[in-house]
């Protein structure tokens, strides 16, 4: 695809944007009992779940299932009612929190110029350096936009940019809440691309996504939860062919389950 022969003239292009393959000392992420409650409802219900190294996680489910939450967990932004979130077998703390990035549906930008967006990154990882801020937008296909404002950027050129600033941390997690949710094909498409090869330098994906042929696109394995509950974790090839619930068959056939 031409994005993808794009990536790889940026890559070797600019060295800066290669980082060392990981062996990832943090995973798996291992979710025991993980309950969490707003008020007296129970949103996230109990979820065992690991995830393994190297692979594109998709997670999947019906509006409301608790997908985003279980990300935030994850993530650190939000504390479990009970149960733990263990990572390589140590609790999430701020050494490893930095390790992460997270890429919600609607980004947040700063009301500064595309390339400041990311040099604020890039400071508060003490390595403000042009090179690497230009190479990374070259990246997302943005250079060329460097002196705009980012909130005048379309919706998938924001995307983008909250996706370069993502990659600014060089993530070893990279979290990502349905980050293509209303966008066209095309910028859907140089997305999904930019993602591909952030995962072929080593960092693991875990992507939120309603989009079933997004899923089977990208997918390594499936997470697929309901009513808060994890009801199937599958490789992609066994979760599409041979879902072990009714309620992921009955969502994979585009059923309403109430």
């Amino acid at each position: 695809m031409p994005m993808l022969e794009r990536t790889h003239r940026v890559e070797a292009a600019h060295p800066v944007l290669v980082w060392e393959s990981r062996k990832h000392p943090a995973m798996p992420m291992q979710a025991s009992g993980v309950t969490f409650m707003a008020g007296q409802k129970r949103l996230v219900d109990c979820v065992d779940l690991v995830l393994p190294p190297g692979s594109i996680t998709m997670v999947m489910g019906f509006n409301g299932a608790g997908k985003s939450l279980l990300l935030r967990l994850m993530h650190g932004m939000i504390q479990p009612t009970s149960g733990q979130i263990r990572w390589g077998g140590a609790a999430l703390d701020a050494k490893l929190r930095r390790r992460q990035a997270m890429v919600f549906q609607r980004p947040v930008l700063l009301r500064r110029s595309v390339a400041a967006n990311v040099d604020f990154v890039l400071g508060l990882r003490g390595k403000p350096a042009r090179d690497r801020r230009d190479a990374l937008l070259d990246h997302v296909g943005l250079l060329h936009l460097a002196d705009q404002p980012a909130r005048l950027l379309s919706g998938g050129e924001q995307q983008r940019l909250a996706l370069a600033r993502a990659l600014a941390l060089e993530p070893d997690m990279l979290f990502l809440d349905e980050p293509t949710a209303s966008l066209d094909p095309g910028s859907v498409l140089l997305i999904e691309d930019i993602v591909r090869a952030a995962h072929r330098r080593g960092t693991k994906i875990v992507w939120v996504t309603h989009d079933i042929g997004q899923a089977r696109r990208l997918g390594d394995d499936i997470v697929f939860l309901h009513r808060g509950r994890v009801f199937d974790q599958a490789s992609a090839e066994r979760f599409f062919n041979r879902p072990s619930s009714e309620a992921a068959q009955a969502y994979l056939e585009g059923r309403i389950v109430l």
